[in-house]
């Protein structure tokens, strides 16, 4: 893989040996991770005994929380940018090889939080064993009755009485909620739902999983992929209480907690799905150059439009892949507001492309696109999926709109400019 951003010897050993771990470990264990996973209820109750192996390995390897950036003294000192190399390798293996590296959503977006927000406290009891692999945790923002895309609208409560918070409200596709090992919510809701400041009424609270109250209502299916063990649940908090010093940050923070975790955690997403895109492409390459596989006399990458297809999808990859590298270098650079319409344009065009990709090469295996024995059904529910996760396509092409449309006064005064100096040149006997 190579690329016009330049990253450190360091990261490109790193690149090596994860190619090397997701190739030679992540991508055979698929199929027995999933035969681990159990049926029925044990679905919720099972965590892969080889992942557990693959972590051991990902340790051992030095592949161990890649994704906290070098701005924190807990993580391993690399870039946004560099990161976001080693996200595409180990998203040619979604299912596995992020989760044995310990760099799997929602557990990277929650650690970040606490590496950034914690108290000592809270670092201690959740970060360090969340850090270690030792449990897992969820994020609990979206909600059943509201358009969550607009995170205003949050209704959940959180009412302050003496000493403790008072949590009501009813969340749903929080991911990580079935995981037997998810121990902490982060959960989002109003503590001054009265500001005037719609921007300050929300805040984040630290709610351990045993607390009484927290019930884990179902999980949902994702085009009928339900993700066990970790789930993306229906959460119900009935008059959940937890001590004033599980607050994230201060009352009022939550917007401000939740742009800083969003930031990275779509590019990670995105950096992914360039992986995914890749293993698609290369599905889809093996299958129509397949010499058994012929229609009308000929292989399948002999027809125009199936090589075309291959054609056109290299090129979109080439430039999601810039658009994406692109972003986390101004992350890096601005930090993550200030690469905002950069996140933008990424998180609208990659998985637009991946869903494009992976169609193409769902139609290119015919009714095997489809079926279990190949990844390409399940990674197109992913991919349809990103189109809403962490704010839909509309809210970003809103927002990159607004960025864009704010340049037509200074376009306008170039333009004037312009013309008056084509005025100057003329009255000079167009002479410069």
């Amino acid at each position: 893989m190579t690329s016009i951003f330049e990253v450190s010897p360091r990261c490109k050993e790193l690149q090596k040996k994860l190619i090397d771990f997701v190739e030679n470990d992540c991508l055979p264990a698929e199929e027995i991770y999933e035969s681990q996973v159990g049926t029925g209820d044990q679905r919720w109750k099972t965590v892969p005994p080889i992942m557990e192996e693959l972590k051991a390995k990902a340790k051992s390897l030095g592949l161990w929380n890649l994704f906290l950036h070098k701005g924190y003294k807990e993580g391993p000192g690399l870039s946004n940018l560099e990161y976001a190399t080693l996200c595409e390798i180990s998203g040619r293996c979604p299912r596995i090889a992020p989760e044995a590296m310990n760099c799997s959503a929602p557990d990277t977006g929650n650690m970040e939080v606490f590496a950034k927000y914690g108290t000592p406290a809270q670092k201690a009891k959740y970060l360090a064993p969340l850090m270690n692999g030792e449990i897992r945790s969820a994020f609990a923002m979206t909600e059943y009755a509201v358009s969550s895309s607009d995170a205003t609208n949050i209704e959940t409560s959180i009412e302050r009485v003496g000493d403790h918070y008072i949590i009501n409200g009813r969340k749903w596709w929080i991911s990580g909620a079935g995981d037997p090992r998810c121990k902490v919510y982060l959960v989002m809701g109003k503590t001054d739902p009265k500001n005037e400041n719609k921007h300050r009424q929300q805040s984040i609270v630290i709610v351990p999983s045993d607390t009484p109250g927290l019930e884990v209502v179902r999980p949902m299916t994702v085009f009928g992929y339900d993700d066990a063990p970790e789930g993306h649940c229906e959460v119900k908090f009935t008059n959940v209480r937890v001590p004033v010093e599980n607050i994230i940050a201060g009352e009022g923070r939550g917007f401000e907690v939740i742009q800083g975790r969003l930031g990275p955690g779509r590019i990670h997403h995105c950096m992914r799905a360039i992986g995914m895109a890749e293993r698609s492409l290369d599905t889809m390459i093996a299958r129509v150059t397949d010499p058994s596989r012929r229609t009308f006399g000929r292989i399948l990458a002999r027809h125009g439009t199936v090589a075309a297809d291959v054609a056109k999808i290299r090129i979109e990859i080439n430039a999601a892949r810039l658009m994406v590298l692109a972003a986390a270098d101004k992350i890096d650079k601005l930090n993550a507001k200030g690469a905002l319409r950069d996140i933008a344009m990424a998180k609208v065009l990659v998985p637009n492309m991946l869903q494009k990709t992976i169609d193409l090469a769902i139609q290119a295996h015919g009714a095997a696109g489809v079926s279990q024995d190949f990844p390409l059904a399940r990674f197109a529910a992913g991919a349809r999926t990103l189109r809403i996760a962490d704010g839909p396509d509309e809210v970003h092409i809103q927002q990159l709109a607004r960025f864009e449309l704010m340049r037509g006064e200074e376009i306008r005064e170039r333009n004037k400019a312009i013309h008056n100096r084509r005025a100057q040149i003329l009255d000079n006997g167009s002479k410069l």
